[in-house]
This record gives C-alpha cells, structure tokens and sequence, in this order.
C-alpha cells in the first residue's frame, strides 16, 4: 500500500516556489498531478500560412483559451505531438 502523500501547498510567486522546493523533502508530497511542460527554446525560422474554415480556427482558438495558451502555440504542440516518435 501506498503511503499518503501530502499536496504541495499554494505558492503565490517564482520567489516562493524556489526556496519551497530548496527547502523541502519533495518524496513526501503528492507530485501525480504533474504533467511535463516543453519549453520553446528552438527558433521560430519558418512561418506556415493556411486557409481554415472560421468554424475550425474559432474551435482552435477555444480549445487554446481553455488551455491557458496562444492559439498559435497550441497550433505547434499538435504539429509537434503528431509528428513526434512515440513512446
């Protein structure tokens, strides 16, 4: 059986969250909520210019809001993730 982890508790900046973790055994806290996050250090030196239907750019930039990211940006981590080897 699994012991019971803690949550991590509400960190309100950079400053706080760094001395957090400087300071705290992170084994004891539950991390399963986490998900890898890519950074965009490549880049950008070509452009794609394409014609969409309103309707599937509006679903686009919808399913980018609700993601808390540029449409653009979400638009790029679908390209990539369809291109990228599997795991």
């Amino acid at each position: 059986m699994k012991a019971h982890r803690k949550p991590l508790p509400p960190l309100s900046s950079d400053a706080e969250a760094e001395a957090f973790v400087e300071a705290a055994d992170l084994t004891e806290y539950d991390l399963s909520g986490f998900k890898p996050m890519r950074f965009e250090i490549e880049p950008k030196a070509a452009s794609l210019n394409m014609r969409l239907p309103a309707s599937l750019l509006d679903a686009v930039k919808a399913k980018a809001k609700a993601s808390g990211i540029p449409y653009t940006r979400y638009v790029r981590m679908l390209l990539e993730a369809d291109v990228a080897p599997h795991r």
